[in-house]
């Protein structure tokens, strides 16, 4: 593989570097694997970073490297990288966010060794109106992602019970994560009080099993059903976003019979992807996680209030 690289994406020209460094050292996937896996995806990946500000979790050494999150797009970035302005919650400095929404500009930040792509639930042209609820599953690490199996079936049922369809994706780590699409008109404050009083109801019903409070002596032998994700200045990793572990894993949208799968016959490993298993999966599935982005749904009115 070449050290560096001249390419040409669309009507841009990009200077790729370093790409035969090695950023998961058990494989030996490199730089230039990390920017060609984010090439082959970009069709299904770039509508969801589409309008949203972008987190940047970056590994200039690969997954097994220091890392550091930069809100703040890069002064260095080219001119053509669009960006837009949000407000710093702790002392209202104003924040340029890079906005990634073509190829190139993917690429661009796959070559900063940003290797997780982090989003908010909200687009930058409402910012405040979130357009999902998200529930985020976390696992005591002896129970791993069948646990967050058994309570994603738990809090599917309750949004059905409550007309509302919802769409589970792997972290990419050890846990799941549920969206609910709303795409229609509603704020924090609601989507939040709702996430609170759903999550509250499967652990007052499951209490040996659930677990709502982040505080880490209370979640041994549980699962952490992580309902504060719904503030404008919270971020969860994107659909599709490789993570920084052992392998190049990926987050990856599931069909709800493949949750119940896994939990029947407690096989974990049918829910861990790697980059390659993902592609393959998305030239055969298409985007599973296309309605989050369309499916219109209204949050039931007086819950949780």
């Amino acid at each position: 593989m070449k050290k560096t690289e001249t390419r040409r994406v669309g009507n841009r020209t990009l200077q790729l570097s370093n790409l035969e460094k090695v950023f998961y050292p058990e494989t030996g996937f490199t730089k230039g694997d990390v920017i060609s896996y984010y090439d082959s995806v970009s069709e299904v990946l770039l509508p969801h970073l589409k309008g949203r500000p972008l987190t940047m979790k970056r590994y200039p050494d690969g997954a097994a490297g220091k890392f550091f999150y930069e809100k703040r797009c890069p002064p260095h970035a080219p001119e053509w990288i669009k960006t837009v302005t949000i407000k710093r919650k702790r002392d209202d400095q104003d924040i340029p966010y890079c906005l990634i929404e073509n190829r190139a500009a993917l690429l661009w930040a796959a070559n900063l060794g940003n290797l997780e792509l982090h989003i908010g639930l909200a687009r930058a042209s409402d910012i405040f109106k979130p357009t999902a609820v998200v529930f985020d599953l976390d696992p005591d690490p002896e129970l791993g992602i069948i646990g967050c199996c058994k309570v994603a079936v738990w809090l599917r049922d309750k949004l059905q019970s409550l007309g509302l369809e919802s769409f589970p994706k792997t972290s990419g780590s050890k846990g799941i994560q549920m969206f609910a699409p709303l795409n229609t008109k509603v704020s924090f404050d609601e989507t939040g009080s709702f996430a609170h009083a759903l999550a509250t109801e499967v652990q007052n019903e499951h209490p040996d099993d659930v677990v709502t409070k982040m505080a880490k002596d209370l979640r041994s032998g549980k699962v952490f059903i992580d309902w504060s994700q719904n503030d404008n200045h919270k971020t969860t990793a994107c659909v599709y976003t490789l993570r920084a572990k052992e392998f190049p894993s990926a987050s990856t949208p599931l069909e709800w019979r493949e949750v119940e799968a896994a939990l029947k016959h407690k096989k974990a490993e049918r829910l861990f992807f790697t980059s390659d298993q993902l592609l393959k999966r998305v030239e055969q599935k298409g985007d599973l996680f296309e309605p989050v982005l369309k499916l219109k749904q209204k949050l039931p009115k007086g819950f949780g209030k």
